[in-house]
């Protein structure tokens, strides 16, 4: 676990957590304020069935926690039957989690038990590694979450683009190649290096669902991408499809979390205000960490949203201060010192 090192940022609004392995961000938790409990991952309930598909396909299941609601697969239940479930799988898509059946419940719809907090998940994922928090943390949240975001990466003369759609994950591996070197082996070599990229990159959007990767070359032999597939996604919950004779590599990953950009600004851009209004305010929580022998350091933000943004300085001591200016445009913000 050396090479593992975690961070933590729990500001106003949100909880973020960044697991890195060798430097780079590998993992992204994220928790914002007002999300419904009940929808987490993990979180324990008392449901109960408004409705089940034909032919036995499945049943939504309320929580408690408005609509969309729950859907479990699978489970002979009937409508108005009361259940204890857990969440498997977050909201995604303007869907309901996804659900697992626990057993009989009793009562009204509730939240029974949290899912594990941005901190647990985590200790899960490197137990004993205690979390970096103050500015290097904030730092390497925005790192992360600007990598996430990015449609593509690119690394050693690669490019790594990943596509999602309604119906799958598209990712195109390019490669120029390197003058004077076996065309097979650098191919091999590219593909390789492309499979991480992608995995990694698929991990910090927290995608999952079916994935086709379009390689470089299609004349390959199957077992040595197959066996740079398993290395690269692991083999926990994925489940890998032939390499097709156009260089088409499919696999299956599980949901967990809601993708980051739902969580972030949601289906339509509806939560797109409050995330930049947050990113302001983590901005004047770095630069309160970072330059503390500033006496204030001031956040100037548009005069319309002011009283929006209130309560996410209010708690950040005497330091930080919140100015209006009535010429600054929506959703553009700026730090000062003093």
């Amino acid at each position: 676990m050396t090479d593992l090192e975690t961070f933590l940022d729990d500001g106003p609004g949100e909880t973020w957590g960044v697991v890195c392995r060798e430097g780079e961000p590998r993992q992204i938790f994220h928790a914002r304020e007002g999300d419904a409990p009940a929808n987490r991952l993990g979180a324990e309930s008392v449901g109960r069935v408004t409705a089940l598909l034909p032919g036995g396909g499945g049943a939504f299941v309320d929580l408690g926690a408005g609509e969309p609601f729950g859907f479990l697969a699978r489970g002979a239940v009937s409508v108005g039957q009361t259940l204890r479930v857990t969440v498997s799988a977050e909201p995604r898509g303007g869907k309901g989690p996804a659900l697992t059946l626990k057993g009989e419940g009793e009562g009204t719809p509730r939240l029974l038990k949290p899912g594990p907090t941005v901190a647990e998940w985590l200790d899960q994922a490197a137990p004993g590694v205690a979390p970096v928090q103050g500015a290097a943390a904030i730092e390497v949240v925005r790192e992360a979450r600007e990598t996430a975001l990015a449609p593509v990466v690119t690394a050693g003369g690669l490019n790594v683009a990943v596509e999602r759609t309604r119906a799958l994950i598209a990712v195109d591996l390019d490669f120029a190649g390197t003058p004077g070197r076996d065309g097979g082996k650098a191919r091999e070599a590219a593909n390789r290096l492309g499979l991480a990229l992608a995995a990694r990159r698929l991990a910090l959007k927290r995608w999952g669902g079916l994935v086709v990767i379009d390689l470089i070359g299609t004349a390959q032999a199957p077992e040595p991408v197959l066996r740079a597939a398993r290395e690269a996604f692991g083999t926990s919950g994925v489940t890998f499809g032939p390499l097709s004779r156009f260089g088409l590599l499919q696999l299956s990953m599980p949901w967990r979390h809601t993708p980051l950009e739902e969580a972030l600004f949601g289906l339509k851009g509806e939560h797109a205000r409050r995330t930049r209004q947050i990113e302001a305010v983590r901005d004047l929580r770095h630069g309160l960490e970072s330059r503390r022998s500033a006496p204030w350091i001031t956040l100037v933000v548009p005069d319309s949203e002011v009283d929006e943004m209130a309560g996410l300085v209010a708690g950040l001591g005497p330091r930080a201060r919140l100015v209006g200016e009535a010429s600054r445009r929506a959703e553009t913000y700026g730090i000062q010192e003093g």
